[in-house]
């Protein structure tokens, strides 16, 4: 279905089957999703080969590093000279954009499959890139990011576990080897790493991202 610039596809393969010549001669692609699940088929598109190597920017919300396979995912794909990688606190809208001509725009899961908009009117296309470049200068490079919270990312497999088994924060705090008033702040860093107002909020979505 097509309205004003916008076709609406039905799940991942109908969006790459649909789009993956764009992919193939993309110069640039920009990429802002919650976790690597969101545009898992961007990683092997099918279709034809790419004619070169497009220069990639990819933006990501802090729990994804929490994964540790997600996590040197990244790693590596910043290493490469042709992408950069950055992490934003901030709510985000999951989105490709493609040569600033394209854009796919993520939708909701309906019956386990997720909706997409793919974008071809070049004010809207515009619009959207505009928010993601804004969210861009905002965001902190990977690198730096790892470094300022290497110990949160360290304990936050054990203390998930904890969280999970209901375990009060006295004893938690005991078991992580941390005072109570920093296993709660590592707590509320955790809850904000995954987008959680709450904690039963933080364990679904670590159980989404496989951490628990």
């Amino acid at each position: 279905m097509s309205v004003d610039g916008v076709r609406v596809l039905d799940g991942e393969e109908e969006v790459f089957a649909r789009t993956a010549h764009l992919f193939a001669t993309a110069s640039e692609i920009w990429c802002a999703a919650q976790d690597l699940h969101t545009w898992s088929i961007t990683r092997q598109p099918p279709g034809d080969a790419p004619v070169s190597t497009p220069r990639l920017r990819k933006l990501y919300r802090p729990g994804v590093l929490l994964n540790p396979s997600m996590a040197q995912h990244l790693r590596v794909v910043a290493a490469s000279p042709d992408a950069e990688v950055r992490i934003t606190p901030d709510d985000i809208n999951e989105t490709i954009i493609i040569d600033r001509r394209f854009a796919i725009l993520a939708g909701n899961v309906r019956d386990g499959r997720r909706g997409y908009g793919v974008v071809s009117e070049p004010a809207l296309v515009q619009n959207v890139a505009s928010l993601f470049e804004a969210a861009w200068r905002s965001a902190t490079d990977l690198a730096v990011y790892d470094a300022q919270h290497a110990e949160l990312c360290e304990l936050a497999p054990r203390v998930l576990e904890l969280l999970a088994s209901g375990c009060k924060d006295e004893t938690a705090a005991r078991q992580v080897g941390l005072g109570v008033r920093t296993y709660r702040r590592r707590v509320a860093e955790l809850m904000n790493a995954l987008g959680a107002e709450s904690r039963f909020q933080a364990g679904a979505r670590a159980r989404d991202l496989g951490l628990i």
